[in-house]
């Protein structure tokens, strides 16, 4: 139902209801005027039978009284007209005519109780009004003595007077009047609805206009064009309606479009795209907030932990595993996991290509098919895998997991969000790895690879603390190229440049990745091997040894070059309570190795310092 229709019924059922109150009031007091203008009427014909029969009485004329009341009714309109004595009055001179007996119980209440009583009879054809008076007693004082003619009191019934008027005429003279005042007032009520309807239209057809404007508003349509033919203050809202629209649309309509980027494609949009740029204005100022935090951390690792925090707090993924990948090797390796196992075969870690996420560079969805990843070793877990490309060298893989459909639908519709997260991190990251990679090349020989002495004084006071708390043992080998000025000498630094270069790819792959291999300078190398036992020292000592004498150099037409090491031991804690003091005396039971000969490997002893060269 429309307003309109709404407002004319409302004011059709007040005005019926104001109609019909007041023909209910007309018609309840046109009755009453009614029954009072018969009982005026009744007293008054019964005062002129008291004041007839007391005459008659006088003048000894009782055997005409009949006479009497007949035209007294005929000339009163009345239907009927009778009278009864008393008790007292039938006593003392009988019961008088037969007409004049008692006819009813009103009669006989009246004469009992001395108290005139009106009764109305209706029907469907006539409406008839009985009126029973006493006839009481009087004494000269009320100029009629009636104590003096009959053997009574003052004031005690000397019989009644009964009269019936038919007041079925006033009745429906009153139904006409009614029914005068009920068309009336059914005119005045449709005068109305046509006075209001001409006069209401104009002002709905405003309002119905303004609804349709606001509803398109709301789903981000301000083109409506509001129209009114109404003039004065509704005509100057319609015109600044369409000027507030007009506006709405060219800013509005522009940042719908903008924020429309942040969409994922194929999402159904809400109804209500004011909300929804709210919503997107909200997440883009999280993520702005977010991108402000991270370009003031440290690390890598640091802006990794707050891409795991938003998981957990923003998103409130329970389940959860975020992955580095390795772009050039394939190798995946775990930064986070909320799980102690690993839902993905251990041959993903070593081989990412298994993983279809970062194969394919698309978001894997395990309800989207029945095993979907053949990288995942659990049937009953669905999962939900974002790939993210940061750069040539490495990818983010975040792997969401739960058993509840309805968690995974939630995931699903996080995916854009959370990628939004991702490249707001891109640039950062890139820039840590960039940072980390400049970093490495400070700290790296650029000739054979190995880290340099700058690295080793960066990184002995945590691998000492890491060694203290852990009780590590490390060995420490310094390792020279013998003679080896004489080959720059004499073949040039060319071939000098190569024997540094074999000796580094020896080391590289004797030792464990646990190890460590440092150009110290020039011909000088340090090996640091962790938690190797006496015999894995020497064995790993005389295989750098053996394979680095085996080498030949080509210098030319004359004979193949070839080259020996020595080689210093020290063992930490055995020999020193510090890293450094070990390098110490390695380098002191190197400088023995050359004093004895060369070509050897030599453990340190104590004994070998000279009075007073105690590090």
């Amino acid at each position: 139902m429309t307003t309109k229709s709404k407002l004319m019924l409302i004011v059709t059922i007040m005005l019926l209801g104001l109609t019909a109150a007041t023909i209910i009031n007309i018609a309840l007091n046109f009755r009453e005027y009614s029954i009072n203008s018969a009982v005026e009427k009744s007293q008054m014909a019964a005062n002129i039978v008291k004041d007839g029969l007391t005459a008659h009485m006088v003048n000894n004329m009782m055997d005409k009284r009949q006479y009497f009341l007949d035209k007294i009714a005929t000339n009163n309109n009345i239907k009927s007209l009778w009278i009864a004595r008393g008790e007292n009055v039938i006593s003392q001179y009988g019961k008088g005519l037969q007409s004049e007996s008692v006819r009813d119980d009103l009669d006989e209440e009246v004469l009992r109780t001395g108290e005139s009583i009106q009764k109305i009879t209706e029907n469907t054809k006539d409406t008839t009004l009985r009126v029973t008076i006493p006839y009481k007693a009087s004494t000269p004082a009320d100029s009629t003595d009636c104590v003096s003619c009959h053997n009574v009191n003052r004031g005690d019934t000397l019989g009644i007077i009964s009269m019936e008027f038919d007041i079925s005429d006033m009745r429906n003279s009153g139904m006409i009047t009614v029914l005068k005042i009920l068309g009336i007032n059914l005119l005045f009520i449709i005068i109305v609805l046509v006075l209001i309807n001409y006069y209401v239209t104009p002002y709905m057809n405003l309002f119905s206009n303004l609804q349709s404007g606001i509803k398109k508003a709301y789903r981000g349509d301000f083109t409506h064009e509001f129209i009114s033919k109404v003039g004065g203050d509704a005509k100057s809202v319609v015109n600044q309606m369409n000027s507030l629209f007009r506006k709405m649309q060219e800013t509005f309509g522009d940042i719908k479009y903008n924020l429309a980027t942040f969409i994922p494609q194929g999402a159904a949009l809400s109804n209500d795209p004011l909300h929804e740029a709210k919503t997107i204005i909200s997440e883009l100022s999280d993520i702005y907030k977010f991108k402000k935090t991270i370009e003031l951390d440290g690390s890598k690792e640091e802006v990794y932990g707050r891409i795991i925090d938003i998981l957990k707090l923003k998103y409130h993924i329970g389940h959860f595993a975020f992955y580095e990948v390795n772009n050039v090797t394939a190798e995946r390796r775990i930064i986070y996991s909320t799980e102690e196992d690993n839902i993905c075969f251990e041959k993903t870690n070593k081989n990412a290509l298994n993983c279809r996420a970062f194969r394919t560079s698309s978001v894997t969805i395990s309800t989207e098919f029945p095993n979907l990843c053949k990288a995942c070793s659990s049937v009953d877990i669905n999962y939900v895998c974002i790939p993210f490309y940061i750069n040539h060298d490495i990818s983010l893989t975040v792997s969401m997991t739960s058993n509840k459909i309805e968690e995974v639908d939630l995931m699903k519709k996080n995916i854009s969000s959370i990628k939004h997260y991702l490249e707001a991190a891109k640039p950062v990251i890139e820039s840590q790895i960039l940072m980390e990679k400049l970093r490495d090349t400070s700290l790296r020989d650029g000739m054979t690879g190995l880290y340099n002495r700058r690295f080793l004084e960066e990184v002995i006071d945590k691998i000492m603390s890491q060694a203290n708390r852990n009780n590590d043992t490390f060995a420490v080998m310094m390792i020279d190229v013998d003679f080896f000025k004489m080959v720059n000498d004499t073949y040039g630094h060319d071939v000098g440049d190569k024997v540094i270069v074999a000796l580094a790819k020896i080391l590289n792959s004797s030792i464990r990745d646990s190890d460590l291999a440092i150009r110290y300078g020039g011909e000088e190398f340090v090996v640091m091997l962790h938690n190797a036992n006496d015999e894995g020292v020497m064995s790993i000592a005389k295989k750098i040894h053996s394979e680095f004498a085996k080498l030949s150099f080509d210098v030319g037409n004359t004979q193949p070059l070839q080259k020996t090491l020595s080689i210093g031991i020290a063992k930490f804690p055995t020999d020193g309570d510090t890293i450094w003091k070990c390098i110490k005396y390695a380098d002191t039971a190197l400088y023995e190795a050359k004093n004895t000969g060369r070509n050897k490997i030599v453990e340190f002893k104590p004994d070998m310092f000279k009075s007073g060269d105690e590090f």
